[in-house]
């Protein structure tokens, strides 16, 4: 399994989406290993969705889909490629701007 680059290691790429991106390329469609990003605020960075998120089977269907998530990273675009997805969340400007919130929910491995 891949680690983290060190630009998502040092906190370089600031957008929940473009966190998230690096890290489903990190899993690659583990078991069991769901995640979001998302601004409190409701806009991540200047897009109109607050982040994004990710399950297990999203890795095939990028790839299903023509989706090179590689490609999406070094272009800056994670927009784009959750988009495709339909896995941006959206929630509207709240007006407040709290932190950033990322969440791994990792669940047991089935016999």
């Amino acid at each position: 399994m891949n680690t983290l680059s060190p630009q998502v290691a040092r906190g370089v790429l600031e957008s929940p989406s473009a966190w998230l991106r690096q890290l489903a390329e990190t899993l690659r469609g583990a078991e069991g290993i769901h995640a979001l990003a998302i601004d409190t605020d409701g806009i991540d960075g200047s897009e109109d969705n607050a982040g994004a998120l990710f399950a297990p089977e999203d890795w095939a269907r990028a790839r299903a889909g023509g989706l090179d998530p590689v490609d999406y990273l070094s272009r800056n675009d994670a927009y784009t490629f959750f988009a495709a997805l339909d896995d941006l969340i959206v929630t509207g400007p709240t007006r407040t701007n709290v932190n950033d919130f990322r969440a791994i929910l990792l669940l047991p491995r089935t016999p």
